[in-house]
């Protein structure tokens, strides 16, 4: 029988910092199933759900809880995996934002979804320089599940409507199965 757990470890950038972290997962017969690594600033972030025999999960917790006295600071969370079944009724939807960087732009976007009961499952945002003037130029994709109850339409305008309110481009992108 095994136990999933989220761990989530910070440091300074370096390298072989990924190589130091996975090799204690795999010391505790670690299995990564899922992961998101990146560079954050001079930060290197990894958040990662891991699988683990149940007679070493609490091994491994306690061994990643003492790397905080060390290198990184760090999360461990066990998980309470069920038998979820998704709702075939709901629509997954990628959710785009294309403007002038300036203050609220993730807020006022994560507001409206938790308000309309709407999952958010995946987002990642980006401050960079525009091509011709420099300016900071903010992009965002999210992913997101939309609750029967409210149509992909409503969801287009609701995100038109903010995006004219923050002066920035958004667009709703339905996918299908085939996308």
């Amino acid at each position: 029988m095994h136990k999933q757990m989220v761990l989530t470890a910070v440091g300074r950038d370096r390298p072989g910092i990924v190589e130091e972290f996975t090799k204690l997962i795999v010391h505790f017969d670690g299995n990564i199933e899922a992961s998101r690594m990146v560079r954050l600033g001079g930060d290197f972030a990894m958040l990662v759900f891991v699988s683990a025999p149940e007679d070493r999960v609490y091994e491994l917790r306690r061994a990643v809880d003492e790397l905080h006295y060390t290198k990184f600071d760090v999360l461990t969370r066990l998980s309470e995996v069920g038998d979820e079944v998704e709702d075939p009724q709901v629509s997954r939807c990628t959710i785009t934002v294309l403007g002038a960087d300036h203050m609220g732009i993730i807020n006022q976007v994560a507001q409206y979804l938790a308000e309309q009961g709407i999952n958010l499952e995946s987002m990642h945002t980006e401050v960079s320089a525009a091509p011709m003037s420099g300016t900071p130029l903010f992009t965002m994709s999210a992913e997101v599940v939309v609750p029967p109850r409210l149509a992909v339409d409503d969801l287009r305008e609701a995100m038109e409507f903010i995006g004219d309110e923050m002066g920035v481009d958004t667009k709703v992108f339905e996918k299908t199965e085939t996308n």
